[in-house]
């Protein structure tokens, strides 16, 4: 069973920075696709970005393009996620998403893990 940590979030001014981490237990992410999503209060949980751990292929969504980054560690078996020029509306709970999807990506319900997500907070 696969059990994903992330970490990183906290309260940051607008314009500042946060990196985000994601670390799996019990299974390597050798064969998966990973990916973080988010969800604000009353909103729908979004697509914020995905990578393929092999090939370390990435997708964003346009509302992060040029701002977030994507990244691995094969040998830490983590996730991150540098966030860059926060937002407030970047605020929401942000997820690590796992699994053995080859499409889809953007579609959270394609994905078999989940992590616990960790409070991002951006203050205006």
């Amino acid at each position: 069973q696969v059990q994903l940590i992330e970490s990183g979030g906290g309260l940051v001014q607008a314009g500042g920075s946060l990196r985000l981490s994601c670390t799996a237990t019990g299974r390597t992410f050798s064969a998966f696709r990973m990916g973080w999503f988010r969800q604000a209060p009353g909103k729908e949980q979004q697509f914020v970005a995905a990578m393929t751990w092999i090939a370390n292929i990435t997708t964003y969504a346009d509302s992060v393009k040029g701002r977030f980054t994507v990244s691995r560690d094969s040998a830490k078996d983590t996730l991150y996620l540098q966030m860059n020029r926060l937002q407030p509306e970047d605020t929401a709970i942000y997820y690590c998403l796992a699994g053995r999807l080859t499409t889809g990506v953007s579609d959270p319900t394609r994905y078999d893990f989940w992590g616990q997500g960790t409070q991002v907070t951006v203050s205006s």
